[in-house]
Formats: structure tokens, C-alpha cells, sequence
């Protein structure tokens, strides 16, 4: 008998602040040592420093904006055929897509040395939402990876 997780994403509360699923599955992921207080003033201050640089649109649509940028459409899988091991492009799964955005943006915050956390998130939240930056290079070469490897899609399954 297969045993069945329960998805945790449809039990996520919304944050109180944007009221979002997104922004606390963020928060949840920033989260070092259980520190959840620390975590979310550390996000609250990135996005106001978002809110500064950005008037025009609010910090909580830059956020979710800067997401969408960064999640990759598909990604490659090692497949294993006939003694030879191929680079297979495959479609991410929507959740997938989700947390692979969130890891490279904090990733990518984490990597810049120097500064306080809240002003590197910020940093790269901005340059996510603009289409620049570590993050979005990241999923950019993802898919440069994906469609050099595209002869070999006909393995996936």
C-alpha cells in the first residue's frame, strides 16, 4: 500500500501582512534554526526597501512578479539508457517551479557578502522583477540547458 502525504501548500497560512501563501512559504524557507520572527523581519524590511525603490507598483506585487520571473519551465534530468547517461529536458511541476525560484533567490541573496540580509534580499527581489541578476540567470541557464538538450526529450517518461 502507497503511503499518502498531504500536500503541505493547501495547509500554508497567508501571511498577515500580504496575505499571501507565497510570501510565507518564503518566509518558511528563509527561516534558519526556527527563528521565524527573525525571518519575517528580515523579509518586512527587504520589502520595504522594495517599496522605497519601487513607488510605482506595490512591494507585495514586485514580489510575487519577481517569482514568475525567476521559475523555470523545464529543467534537465539525468536518464540513464543503455549504459549511457542523457541530459533530459523535462516540464517542472507548477509546485516545483515554486520552490525552485524561492531557493534561487535566496541562493542568490546569500552568495553577495558584506551587507545585511534584508538589503541583499531587496536587491535581488529588484533584480528578479527587472529580469536581471543571479537568480533569473540561473533559470535562464536552466533552459539554455533544456533546449541544448533537446534531441534528447524523446527518453523522458
Amino acid at each position: 500500500m502507497a503511503l499518502k502525504f498531504k500536500s503541505t501548500e493547501r495547509f500554508l497560512k497567508p501571511d498577515p501582512v500580504y496575505n499571501s501563501r507565497i510570501v510565507s512559504k518564503f518566509i518558511g524557507s528563509l527561516m534558519q534554526g526556527g527563528k521565524r520572527s527573525v525571518a519575517e523581519k528580515i523579509f518586512y524590511d527587504a520589502m520595504a526597501i522594495v517599496e522605497e525603490r519601487i513607488a510605482d507598483e506595490g512591494a507585495g506585487k514586485v514580489f510575487e512578479q519577481a517569482i514568475d520571473n525567476v521559475k523555470p519551465v523545464v529543467e534537465v534530468r539525468s536518464k540513464r539508457v543503455g549504459g549511457m547517461t542523457y541530459q533530459v529536458p523535462t516540464e517542472v511541476s507548477p509546485k516545483r517551479r515554486t520552490s525552485l525560484a524561492i531557493r534561487w533567490i535566496l541562493e542568490a541573496a546569500n552568495g553577495v557578502k558584506g551587507r545585511p540580509m534584508h538589503d541583499k534580499l531587496a536587491n535581488e527581489v529588484i533584480d528578479a522583477y527587472n529580469k536581471q541578476g543571479t537568480s533569473y540567470s540561473r533559470r535562464e541557464n536552466t533552459h539554455r540547458m533544456a533546449e541544448a538538450n533537446r534531441d534528447f526529450a524523446h527518453f523522458s517518461r
